[in-house]
């Protein structure tokens, strides 16, 4: 009998010796149930196949095995891996920063620039600091943050209502979802 050790460091699956059990369950590497036998057994067969037997559900009783190449498995597995962190999106947190003394022009510039960044599907963070006097009159903070919400109600949701925090009134806008 023929004895392998993969040097394949593996995280969360056992392979050959590694398995401990008395008894496994087997899974041919067509695919068919083998049934239940000792572990030895089973090695035996997966090497006389020049393959690896993995401990696919160690929870069941008894353990199942597959008997597969599992420098292939892991292979295949990095490559799925890879292939969903390239289609995954990172979504950002854009900041735009109003004043309470804001001119039309000048919103509507902040608004065009929030516009862009919902239309990249990020999310964006709306804030005024108030300076001064200023903070004796949050609900000016309050009417030019519903001014902003309502000028990108089409593209977005408020994820968070504008909320006075310290000197700072902030408010978060989500963009809705594709239909």
């Amino acid at each position: 009998m023929i004895w392998r050790c993969l040097t394949i460091s593996n995280k969360e699956l056992q392979i050959n010796e590694e398995i401990r059990d008395r008894e496994v369950r087997v899974i041919g590497s067509d695919g068919n149930q083998l049934g239940i036998m000792p572990t030895a057994k089973a090695l035996e067969m997966a090497f006389g196949q020049n393959l690896d037997l993995v401990k696919i559900a160690p929870q069941a009783t008894p353990p199942v095995c597959k008997i597969i190449d599992y420098g292939k498995y892991r292979f295949e597995q990095t490559k799925r891996e890879k292939e969903a962190r390239k289609n995954q999106r990172v979504v950002e947190i854009k900041e735009i920063r109003l004043s309470l003394n804001i001119d039309t022009h000048d919103f509507e510039t902040k608004v065009g620039h929030a516009t862009r960044f919902l239309k990249e599907g990020n999310k964006v963070k709306v804030s005024i600091r108030f300076r001064g006097r200023e903070m004796g009159h949050p609900e000016q903070g309050h009417e030019i943050m519903r001014r902003f919400a309502e000028a990108l109600s089409e593209l977005a949701n408020v994820e968070k209502p504008a909320k006075l925090e310290g000197r700072n009134m902030l408010m978060f806008l989500a963009s809705k979802p594709a239909k």
